[in-house]
């Protein structure tokens, strides 16, 4: 046999680890973590793959049309580049929630952390300064761990709004540029 099975399961020792000395709220701030991640990750794949394919096609389809001049050609062109760019900007304020959440299930951490360790306090009656000390130290770490997931989510999602607003602005300038070469193309 290959692969025992303690091998398969040796890898999250640190993990299991990691859980115990930040309680059951620290699994909640993971999983938000792991969603926001693959928000990120989703976000970027269709910035890459889709969102280019989708603005050639806008932009081929912009040019296609004979009137580019008319109020509703220019009503037209802002509702499809409205569109495309909402479809940018679509998973934006479910990552601002979960950037948000995160401090918050931290802190609820922290607080049922505390409450673990006065109870043990006053059932143990022993009133030992180091224990109390181990006790918040392990009480701070979901807060810890909210504050840097909610640091590196808003990162992402302050560089996805960054993005949005220059592709907006790109899409709007190409959509133009195609009305000019377009004209250039007829006066010659």
């Amino acid at each position: 046999m290959p692969f025992p099975p303690e091998a398969w399961w040796g890898w999250t020792a640190p993990l299991q680890r990691l859980v115990e000395a930040g309680g059951a709220v620290l699994v909640g701030i993971m999983l938000v973590a792991a969603l926001l991640f693959a928000l990120t990750l989703e976000r970027w794949w269709y910035f890459r793959v889709t969102w280019r394919a989708e603005r050639r096609a806008l932009l081929r389809r912009w040019s296609a049309r004979r009137d580019h001049a008319s109020w509703s050609a220019r009503t037209l062109r802002e509702a499809w580049s409205r569109e495309l760019v909402a479809r940018l900007h679509r998973p934006l304020p479910w990552m601002k929630l979960l950037v948000a959440l995160c401090p918050l299930l931290g802190l609820l951490g922290t607080v049922t952390g505390m409450i673990v360790v006065f109870d043990g306090l006053a059932l143990s009656e022993t009133h030992q300064a180091r224990a109390m000390a181990d006790g918040v130290a392990r009480a701070t770490l979901p807060t810890l761990t909210g504050m840097a997931v909610a640091v590196a989510g808003l990162l992402a999602t302050t560089r996805l709004e960054v993005i949005i607003r220059r592709e907006r602005q790109r899409l709007h300038d190409r959509l133009a540029r195609a009305v000019e070469e377009r004209g250039e193309e007829q006066d010659a």
